[in-house]
């Protein structure tokens, strides 16, 4: 079963420095129907203005992936990393049993654009870890690039959590298929451009939730930009 979730459908929140679009319930944004997907709990797509950004705060106990689009993002936390997160790194961020931690956007010419992810992990409790890695857009043309994973195969960074993520850049003719377990959940979020999902048009800002599905199809991609999740029912 295939279920489209529409752009304009998601939870939206203007705070003036940052808007962001919520595809699952978060903070003052609550929709029963919408309160995660398998072990996905959070997509945000977020703006952050010029100059400003998320002020020191805590996690606990969940898988953190950040995906930057365009401009950079400022991290500090409290394990001692500072770090710059360009547009083509994946961050992960294991919170374990609590970090501290801070994003900004200290351009004063550009918006910073990028997704906030939140897994489920499968055990709790453990030391907050840090992870950066940039993933070449030549991996992603064209094909599906592991690049989040339980196990770090194919160089992707390592998440406690049962999930899999992958990232493609399809345009024109390419088209690419993944193999997926029908007693899994997959999700398909489309950063930009427009794409088929098993025969399913979608636009930027679109999803397809599939469950019951042995494969997930990717074609007719037109400058798309691509996230697939293979989820823990």
């Amino acid at each position: 079963m295939l279920t489209i979730r529409k752009s304009q459908d998601r939870g939206y929140a203007d705070h003036g420095w940052l808007k962001s679009y919520h595809s699952f319930s978060f903070a003052g944004y609550y929709d029963p129907a919408h309160l995660g997907w398998g072990n996905l709990l959070v997509i945000n797509e977020d703006r952050i203005d010029r100059g400003t950004g998320f002020g020191k705060h805590g996690h606990r106990d969940m898988e953190i992936i950040s995906y930057v689009l365009s401009g950079e993002l400022a991290h500090q936390d409290s394990m001692g990393n500072v770090k710059s997160i360009p547009p083509g790194d994946v961050q992960r961020m294991s919170a374990g049993t609590g970090v501290m931690h801070s994003e900004f956007n200290h351009a004063q010419d550009q918006v910073t654009h990028f997704l906030q992810i939140w897994i489920q992990p499968n055990v709790t409790g453990i030391e907050p870890s840090y992870e950066q890695k940039t993933v070449p857009a030549a991996r992603k043309r064209g094909a599906l690039c592991l690049v989040a994973s339980p196990d770090g195969q194919a160089d992707s960074v390592t998440i406690n959590a049962d999930a899999r993520l992958y990232a493609g850049l399809l345009d024109g003719d390419e088209q690419t298929e993944l193999p997926l377990d029908s007693a899994r959940k997959g999700y398909v979020h489309l950063v930009s451009g427009s794409l088929a999902v098993n025969g399913l048009q979608i636009n930027a800002g679109d999803a397809v939730l599939l469950e019951n599905e042995n494969r997930i199809a990717l074609t007719n991609g037109k400058h798309a930009e691509v996230l697939v999740f293979d989820l823990a029912a």
